[in-house]
């Protein structure tokens, strides 16, 4: 399949969101990612329902949205009504993993577990064929424009080959830092769908800016 761009709306400007998401809508993207924070599992607090159920009516792509947030199961529901297309909760997050993986699934939803740094891709050896994306946090979770952690490559070939040796047909989703400088390596390594914050609303043309993202990994 040809790898996908996400740009995080995180990243665009709030006074101005329908124009950006039009923007992405027009644009070579092919999903919208959306980050949640709760101000506890990360030390930020970024939109709620409201605004995303405002996304929702303007996008005319894939909602991706990623809850950084703790007890993310009471929100499952709430969120497939609001109009995400896939979830993903972090592992760091879900106490009863396999069970939280099973509700967005019974809810209509593809369903992606996010692993911070730190987390090792072992821990999702038991259910890896439960998961349609892993998401490998390549900066730390919490906020825009962070450094890429380099070790984010090896983890990704990892999780290729747990993957491959599972047989399982998991989607892998890098978040955070990725710029043209390291978009192809990353590819390489295995990646799947690349989410790009501040390097695409940030720039001068963001719509050339995804042109070009698009264009170097497939």
């Amino acid at each position: 399949m040809s790898k996908l761009i996400a740009p995080s709306v995180l990243a665009a400007d709030f006074a101005n969101l329908q124009r950006d998401i039009e923007m992405v809508n027009n644009s070579d993207a092919d999903w919208f990612h959306i980050d949640v924070m709760d101000g506890v599992f990360v030390p930020n607090i970024s939109f709620g329902m409201p605004v995303i159920s405002a996304i929702k009516k303007h996008a005319k792509k894939t909602l991706d949205v990623h809850l950084m947030i703790v007890n993310p199961d009471q929100y499952i529901p709430t969120f497939k009504e609001i109009g995400a297309d896939i979830l993903t909760v972090h592992y760091e997050a879900c106490t009863h993993l396999h069970r939280t993986l099973q509700a967005i699934k019974a809810e209509g939803m593809k369903a992606g577990v996010a692993l911070n740094p730190h987390t090792p891709i072992s821990v999702l050896e038991d259910v890896i064929k439960n998961i349609d994306m892993v998401c490998i946090m390549s900066v730390n979770p919490g906020f825009g424009g962070q450094s890429f952690i380099e070790n984010t490559y090896k983890k990704v070939q990892q999780l290729k080959n747990l993957i491959a040796f599972s047989e399982a047909d998991t989607l892998i989703e890098i978040d955070g830092g990725v710029t043209d400088k390291n978009a192809n390596q990353l590819i390489e390594a295995g990646a799947d769908v690349l989410v790009a914050g501040s390097y695409v609303f940030g720039a001068e043309n963001p719509t050339e800016t995804i042109a070009n993202l698009k264009s170097l990994v497939n």
